[in-house]
């Protein structure tokens, strides 16, 4: 019970607690199989790498490093992220147009404060990102879910939506999704920045898992077909190199940049310079992509793992065969009820997140997201034995 006279902001009407972080709360015990997370796995964490790092620009601008520094970014990793983008990426990339940010999460909350006012409509794709829902809802946007299917965001149903909601943005991830792992057309990718343009919304593209890609050829992002400045790129480290340093960065055009700076003054000030730092050593030094191409096997080797499992369910389970990322999204049979189950399946040793949790307007209660980056071959064959038994129809 809150002390006498304190009250809770309305912002917080209706507002829980992460789904997924209150998961972890029941994994505790030893033994668990959890495919509930969406964690890199902890051999991919390069621990010794990053003390190495840290130690040599410490040594060698640590008085600067310590020290406070700008909102728009430690100068070196400003530098290197630039080039990084460049050459790595399809859209130019010019300082004055990004804004390292703490995780990328923090860049849907800065573009709330700045560009979204209470009771303003933003479209998701349905599902979608659990924890990206609860940052627009803490900051009281209204969120619409748009009808996806196997190739992402359906088009017609989009331009339905923002008819009828005149949003003023759209927020998706358009490689590997979280959940479903699907990855969306490049003709549909297209689209969304015309309509972007001639509607007037913006396109809030989150791409943390763009370089975890495992089959297939790489698609044109969403910010390659902007011609009218309304996509708000979103990118991040933490499934590359460390969810614990948290930084990633937002690449738009310069004036969302300006304010989105002013914002970020009031959240953190900026950005820790020791984890920009790191990250700076790891793209001037060449060392990102040999370390991705040291995880991409252990990868794919556990979601192909994990696909041969979910083969052998009960009949009539659906589910999505992505082509990289860390998740699979499963529909049981109509009348099996997954997220009835979780608690079943805890008590049996194996975890996953029920699906109902990644749809804006609830429902779905068939479905469940699983990750296997953070899980064994032997713990993928054990748990999902477990779960394949727990699933049977009765």
């Amino acid at each position: 019970m809150l002390p006498n006279g304190v009250s809770y902001a309305d912002r917080f009407s209706g507002i829980s607690g992460s789904a997924i972080r209150e998961i972890f709360k029941v994994l505790a015990r030893p033994g668990i199989v959890s495919f509930a997370g969406g964690n890199p796995s902890d051999d991919a964490l390069p621990n010794e790498l990053c003390a190495e790092l840290a130690s040599d620009v410490l040594l060698k601008d640590g008085k600067r490093i310590l020290q406070y520094g700008a909102t728009e970014g430690y100068p070196p990793f400003l530098e290197s992220l630039q080039a990084y983008l460049n050459e790595s990426y399809d859209f130019p990339a010019e300082k004055q147009n990004i804004l390292p940010l703490t995780g990328s999460t923090q860049g849907v909350d800065l573009l709330c404060k700045a560009f979204l006012n209470p009771g303003d409509t933003v479209l998701t794709e349905d599902p979608t990102f659990l924890g990206n829902m609860q940052t627009l809802r803490v900051n009281q946007q209204k969120l619409v879910p748009v009808e996806s299917d196997d190739d992402g965001l359906r088009i017609d149903a989009l331009e339905t939506a923002v008819k009828r909601h005149r949003p003023k943005a759209l927020y998706c991830i358009p490689n590997f999704q979280n959940p479903t792992g699907r990855t969306l057309k490049a003709d549909r990718r297209k689209a969304i920045a015309g309509m972007a343009g001639e509607y007037g919304f913006l396109v809030m593209e989150d791409d943390p898992y763009r370089d975890l890609r495992y089959e297939g050829q790489p698609q044109p992002s969403v910010k390659h077909f902007d011609e009218s400045g309304h996509v708000v790129y979103m990118g991040s480290f933490s499934k590359l190199v460390s969810p614990g340093m948290r930084v990633g960065y937002m690449v738009a055009h310069e004036d969302i940049i300006r304010k989105c700076t002013i914002g970020k003054q009031g959240t953190d000030l900026h950005t820790p310079l020791l984890t920009q730092a790191i990250i700076d050593q790891f793209l001037r030094r060449k060392l990102l992509m040999p370390h991705l191409h040291s995880i991409l096997g252990p990868y794919r080797g556990k979601l192909h793992a994990m696909l041969g499992e979910l083969a052998t369910f009960p009949e009539g389970t659906d589910y999505t065969k992505p082509e990289g990322g860390l998740f699979v999204f499963c529909a049981l049979p109509e009348g099996i009820n997954a997220t009835k189950c979780f608690e079943e399946a805890v008590e049996r040793g194996v975890a996953y997140v029920p699906g109902t949790y990644f749809y804006p307007e609830g429902g779905h209660h068939n479905t469940f997201r699983l990750n296997f980056s953070n899980s064994s071959l032997e713990q993928i064959h054990s748990g999902m034995g477990i779960l394949r038994e727990l699933f049977q129809p009765k």
